[in-house]
């Protein structure tokens, strides 16, 4: 017997662990500005968490999730000039996620 949790409560906490990792991540890495460079990375990626859990697109669920982590890091993508790691980042991470809340979520 699976057990299941709600699609926006699996978004949320599935957000905050790839949020937390990304930022952690970042870590050894110098910004002129760190705590706004880590809270950004972590509202970005745990953005994506959150809304793969709180839409329901017509696609498989990790067509959705591939989609909304590719969308939501553009604007990050952009204005850091660094398209492929934050690009393919969020294109996994939205796609496990998407995986996830499609398996586990209710």
């Amino acid at each position: 017997m699976e057990a299941y949790v709600s699609r926006i409560m699996l978004g949320t906490i599935c957000g905050l662990v790839y949020g937390a990792l990304s930022a952690a991540s970042m870590i050894p890495l110098s910004f002129t500005d760190k705590t706004a460079a880590l809270t950004g990375a972590f509202l970005n990626r745990f953005a994506i968490g959150f809304v793969i859990g709180a839409a329901r697109l017509p696609l498989p669920p990790w067509a959705q999730g591939l989609v909304f982590g590719i969308l939501l890091s553009l604007p990050d993508a952009i204005i850091t000039k660094a398209y492929a790691p934050i690009l393919i980042l969020g294109a996994i991470g939205g796609l496990v996620i998407g995986v996830i809340v499609g398996k586990w979520g209710a």
